[in-house]
C-alpha cells in the first residue's frame, strides 16, 4: 500500500477509504465486519461514515467491527454531521452549535470510541453562519473529542470563506473536503481542485462509479430489475440514466477491457490518480465488490487512455448530473443543500 499525504496534517492515508454507507442497510453486521477486516488487512487505514446513514446504524456497526478486531488505533475514523436524526425535533439536524455538539456525543457512543479522527460537516447551510459551526467544532477539538475537522459538498468559495473565518477568529480550520468525483462528472476540476492544491486541503472524493453507472451492470437506459436505477418513481434516477450516459459508460468499459480489468476498478483507479486526490471513498456492499475496488490499486492509466477519457467527458464538464451541485458556482442551487 502506497500511503499519501492528507493535506497539511502530516497524516498518511491509503489511496482508498472504506465508506460505510451501506452498513446497517444492505450490508448486515457480519458481512460488514468481514469487509472491515479485509480492508484493514490489505492496508486501508481510513474509514468514513456519517450519523445519518441508517440514522446511526452505520456508526454502530463500524464501532462494533473495530471493537471486535481491536484495531481502532490503526484507523483514521471519519464521520459526518448534518442530516436529520429525528422526525419530530427540527433542531436534530443542520450545523448549529447545539446540534453539532449533541451529534458528536452521540456519534462517539455509537462508534465506541472516545475520539473521532475527522469530524466533517456533511453539508453547508445557508441558515447558519460558518463561524457558528466552526466555534462548536473548535471546542470539540480543544476538548480532545475530535482530532481534525473537514467538510463535504462545500463549493470552493464556501470553503475559502471557512478558512478566512477560522483565521480571523483563531479557530481550528478545515483540513479536508469531501466532494463527488467520477469520470462522468468532473466539475470539481473547475475550481475545487485548484483551491485544494493552493491551500493544501485533502480531498476525499466519493462516488467514483457515479452511483453505479460505471459498475458495468447497465447496458441500456432500461436498467435491470433490482438495480438502483430500476426505481423509475425516483425522479433522480430518470435524470441519472439516459442513452448518452449509458453510451459514455460503454466507452469507459472499452478502456477497462484494454487493461483487462473491470470498469469499476478502472474508474476508481482513474479518480485515485487525479491531481489533488488524497483518498477515494469506496462503498462496497459485499466482499466481491470490495475485491473489485481493491483491484484498482494495480491499474495504471496511460496517457493515451487519459486523452480518451477527455474525449468522453472533457475536463471540468459532466455528462451524468449525479449530484445537483455545480462546484464551479453556487448558482441556482444555493438553497438546495
Amino acid at each position: 500500500m502506497q500511503y499519501r499525504e492528507f493535506g497539511r496534517t502530516g497524516l498518511k492515508v491509503s489511496p482508498l477509504c472504506l465508506g460505510a454507507m451501506n452498513f446497517g442497510g444492505r450490508t448486515p453486521l457480519a458481512d460488514a465486519c468481514d469487509i472491515v477486516d479485509r480492508a484493514l488487512d490489505v492496508g486501508i487505514n481510513i474509514i468514513d461514515t456519517a450519523d445519518v446513514y441508517g440514522r446511526g446504524a452505520s456508526e454502530e456497526i463500524v464501532g462494533e467491527a473495530l471493537q471486535r478486531n481491536g484495531h481502532r488505533d490503526r484507523v483514521i475514523l471519519a464521520t459526518k454531521v448534518h442530516g436529520s436524526m429525528s422526525d419530530e425535533d427540527p433542531n436534530m439536524q443542520g450545523v448549529s452549535r447545539r446540534h453539532i455538539i449533541a451529534a458528536c456525543e452521540a456519534s462517539l457512543r455509537r462508534l465506541k470510541t472516545d475520539y473521532i479522527d475527522l469530524y466533517q460537516l456533511h453539508r453547508p447551510r445557508t441558515d447558519c453562519a460558518i463561524d457558528e459551526s466552526l466555534r462548536a467544532l473548535d471546542d470539540l477539538v480543544r476538548a480532545g473529542k475530535v482530532r481534525y475537522i473537514g467538510s463535504s459538498f462545500f463549493t470552493s468559495w464556501k470553503f475559502v470563506e471557512s478558512l478566512w473565518a477560522a483565521r480571523e477568529l483563531g479557530l481550528n480550520r478545515f483540513v479536508s473536503e469531501q466532494p463527488p468525483y467520477t469520470i462522468l462528472d468532473r466539475r470539481i476540476e473547475r475550481e475545487l481542485i485548484p483551491m485544494a492544491l493552493t491551500h493544501s486541503i485533502a480531498l476525499m472524493t466519493f462516488s467514483p462509479l457515479a452511483g453505479g453507472m460505471l459498475s458495468g451492470k447497465y447496458t441500456s437506459a432500461n436498467p435491470p430489475e433490482g438495480t438502483r436505477f430500476a426505481d423509475t418513481s425516483n425522479w433522480r434516477n430518470a435524470m441519472r440514466i439516459s442513452d448518452p450516459i449509458v453510451a459514455a459508460a460503454d466507452r469507459v468499459k472499452e478502456l477497462a477491457a484494454q487493461k483487462e480489468t473491470s470498469v469499476a476498478a478502472f474508474a476508481t483507479a482513474w479518480v485515485a490518480r487525479r491531481p489533488g486526490v488524497s483518498s477515494v471513498i469506496i462503498g462496497p456492499r459485499n466482499a466481491d465488490q470490495l475485491e473489485d475496488y481493491l483491484a484498482s490499486l494495480d491499474v495504471a492509466i496511460t496517457a493515451e487512455q487519459d486523452r480518451a477519457i477527455d474525449e468522453i467527458v472533457p475536463p471540468g464538464e459532466h455528462i451524468s448530473p449525479f449530484y445537483q451541485t455545480d462546484f464551479g458556482d453556487f448558482g441556482p442551487n444555493r438553497h438546495r443543500w
